[in-house]
């Protein structure tokens, strides 16, 4: 499996902005999609943001249009995800996935690990 680690989350209040990191090992990002996901524990699995590997992006979630943006920084082979006027809602555990789809969806190529949780509270 392709191994990804998504990192960068802590806590954050309302309002705030935070930036999450997606590092791959032992292959290159730019070759697959690259896509976020957020999961509340106990609850659905959500798609939040996707880039592909040709460079377009797109939400996954309408709750976080014009909230999030993900880009890639192809020196570090990292896949960033931009999140700002941070919600409550927006707390959960956030993971990163690759796909041969671009449209980050069907088969994952690789583990999704533990994740990175986000906290969004005052």
């Amino acid at each position: 499996q392709l191994q990804l680690v998504a990192s960068g989350g802590g806590l954050v209040q309302p309002g705030g902005s935070l930036s999450l990191s997606c590092a791959a090992s032992g292959f290159t990002l730019d070759y697959y999609a690259i896509g976020w996901f957020r999961q509340v524990p106990g609850k659905e699995r959500e798609g939040v943001s996707c880039s592909s590997s040709s460079g377009d992006s797109t939400n996954l979630a309408d709750s976080v249009e014009d909230r999030f943006t993900i880009s890639r920084d192809k020196g570090r082979n990292t896949v960033i995800l931009q999140m700002k006027n941070l919600k409550p809602e927006d707390t959960a555990i956030y993971y990163c996935q690759a796909y041969s789809r671009s449209d980050c969806r069907g088969l994952s190529l690789g583990s999704w690990g533990q994740g990175t949780p986000v906290t969004v509270s005052s």
